[in-house]
């Protein structure tokens, strides 16, 4: 034996005799100093230094963290040591001694303990998803864990972007190359959408742009809370939703998405009553669920302007379902500028693009206001007036209109 080894082989006693008989204090210096010393140490360099015997010290670590994850004691610098020793690339065998323990459950725990920081939270989340990329294997045992609700809980309630978005790579990695459970993994994510959080939906939209072409066939739960993300007052939420409804025009739920946004430009009768004087128009304006339905009318009339250009077969299915008619409605909706703005804009493009709809639309708005309305369609709003927008709301239009195909 070399006098080196011997080094290592007594640095090694010395280290787990000081970790057996210390306090907390001791324990956490001990991990201190390895995580410092450690970060870029690979596996060869870890194995020489610990003799050949890392598991020794590696297991101790996994123990101490299954007895006190739960009160918090010096959690983070276990997680951080754990890191490194499933990263070194000799990390088969800590991982297969890792899972042999139970550890796995240990991380799922802590990801929705209302104590656990949002620093282990997403420690927590990073060494899952290393874990996942050793292959289909581990993605499937972490997801026959209960391991994608207790994901996705933890994006849905954390109050951290970056546990948010840990969570989501996690989500995405178990989709892929997992094909017993990524049915499971887009089900997930179409449960969060209705979630109260904006940065959550904003992710889980995301990730299913991903999950989607994946998956192949679209499921028709998906279509109302996608819908309901227009009504949000996130424009990063709304961007994603309307991105999302774009890809899934080339998928099974096309119509439904098609009908709803078309629908969604006329408001529920409860919210579709005249103010007779300005009091009952503002307690209108203060209704719950008002704001919403405007927020949801003015990306509605954005997301139908952006899918029309994108062939003329969706172009024409919105007309065979006379959008013209709900896209007049919402142009004279006076409580929701935005709303008059997009419909506007979208009018614009059915109108310089299909003659029908140019002269139904000129006979339901006179021969006045459609040349203003022709000359700045973004800016046209801006100059109505009450009885024009009136004019609007109160259009019959009905175009008997057949796709040329």
């Amino acid at each position: 034996m070399s006098a080196k080894q011997q080094t290592a082989i007594n640095s090694l006693m010395y280290l787990l005799k000081e970790w057996d008989k210390g306090s907390i204090n001791v324990r956490r210096k001990i991990l201190h100093d390895f995580i410092v010393q450690h970060q870029n140490t690979t596996g060869t360099e870890l194995e020489e230094e610990f003799a050949h015997s890392a598991s020794l010290f590696f297991t101790r670590v996994t123990s101490w963290l299954r007895l006190t994850y739960m009160v918090g004691t010096c959690v983070t610098e276990q997680l951080e040591v754990i890191r490194i020793f499933l990263n070194t690339s000799s990390s088969n065998k800590f991982l297969s001694e890792f899972m042999e323990v139970g550890c796995l459950y240990t991380l799922l725990d802590i990801i929705n303990l209302k104590q656990s920081s949002e620093e282990n939270k997403t420690l927590s989340l990073n060494i899952l998803n290393c874990i996942a990329n050793f292959g289909r294997n581990y993605k499937e045992i972490i997801c026959e864990c209960y391991g994608i609700r207790s994901i996705a809980e933890c994006l849905a309630k954390s109050r951290s972007e970056s546990t948010q978005t840990e969570a989501k790579f996690l989500l995405e990695n178990l989709a892929k190359g997992n094909p017993k459970y990524q049915s499971q993994v887009y089900k997930g994510l179409i449960a969060l959408l209705p979630c109260t959080s904006p940065k959550a939906q904003e992710l889980a939209a995301q990730t299913l742009r991903v999950v989607q072409p994946i998956v192949v066939d679209s499921n028709p739960s998906l279509v109302e809370p996608l819908i309901a993300l227009l009504q949000s007052l996130h424009i990063e939420v709304q961007y994603e939703a309307i991105e999302l409804i774009k890809l899934l025009m080339d998928f099974g739920v096309k119509d439904a998405l098609i009908k709803s946004l078309v629908n969604v430009l006329k408001p529920p009768k409860r919210l579709d009553q005249p103010a007779k004087n300005l009091e009952k128009k503002e307690n209108l304006s203060n209704e719950s669920g008002a704001l919403d339905y405007h927020v949801q009318q003015a990306a509605s009339a954005k997301a139908i302007g952006i899918l029309v250009y994108i062939s003329n077969e969706i172009a024409e299915q919105f007309l065979s379902l006379q959008v013209i008619h709900n896209l007049l409605f919402a142009m004279g909706n006076e409580e929701h500028p935005e709303s008059q703005r997009q419909s506007s804009k979208t009018l614009e493009f059915f109108v310089k693009n299909y003659p029908i709809v140019a002269d139904h639309v000129r006979e339901a708005m006179g021969d006045q206001l459609f040349e203003s309305f022709l000359v700045d369609s973004d800016g046209f709003y801006a100059r109505m007036t009450p009885i024009q927008a009136d004019v609007c709301r109160s259009n019959r239009v009905h175009i008997p209109y057949r796709s040329s195909a």
